[in-house]
């Protein structure tokens, strides 16, 4: 299973950092992760979330103004969607342009690529489906159910600030 243990850049723990980080795209964000490797847009979707779900956990505030909703298929950025469904389940390949993002969203970018990256799309659904966001939104919902509830920001916070903690006692 994949955890996120401690986020530092020369000895700085990012949390003290907080006031430094300002709010980028979700599209600047995805841009970002396909500058690294191409991938299916299940997988992009999961990582973008990832990013967001660890940059408001870290520093208390959004990576990004889109939310995520609890699909059938994991937690999805509606706008995110429609940009790249016309790729289905093909990938969507590696890009070589320019992303502009402060260096700090861009470090979350990384971290979270170095961390989820090496999973598939699958894997980061299954991930996915195990951790209390996406479980809290969809719940009371039929499992094939359709559903545009949205992801919890505090819930986030609580759930990944305690995986957070959990890593840093291992």
């Amino acid at each position: 299973m994949a955890k996120i243990y401690s986020f530092q850049k020369r000895g700085e723990n990012m949390q003290a950092v907080e006031k430094r980080s300002s709010v980028t795209s979700i599209e600047n964000v995805a841009k970002a992760f396909l500058t690294f490797d191409s991938m299916t847009h299940k997988k992009l979707q999961k990582l973008c979330y990832y990013a967001y779900a660890w940059h408001l956990t870290l520093y208390k505030k959004p990576l990004f103004e889109e939310k995520f909703q609890a699909w059938i298929h994991g937690p999805v950025a509606p706008n995110l969607y429609k940009k790249y469904r016309e790729f289905g389940w093909r990938d969507i390949p590696q890009s070589d342009s320019d992303v502009e993002m402060e260096d700090r969203s861009f470090e979350i970018v990384n971290m979270v690529f170095d961390s989820y990256g090496h999973l598939d799309g699958d894997e980061l659904e299954y991930l996915t489906h195990v951790e209390s966001p996406w479980l809290e939104a969809r719940k009371g919902l039929e499992i094939d159910a359709i559903s545009q509830n949205e992801l919890n920001d505090d819930t986030i916070i609580r759930y990944y600030t305690e995986v957070f903690e959990n890593g840093q006692n291992e």
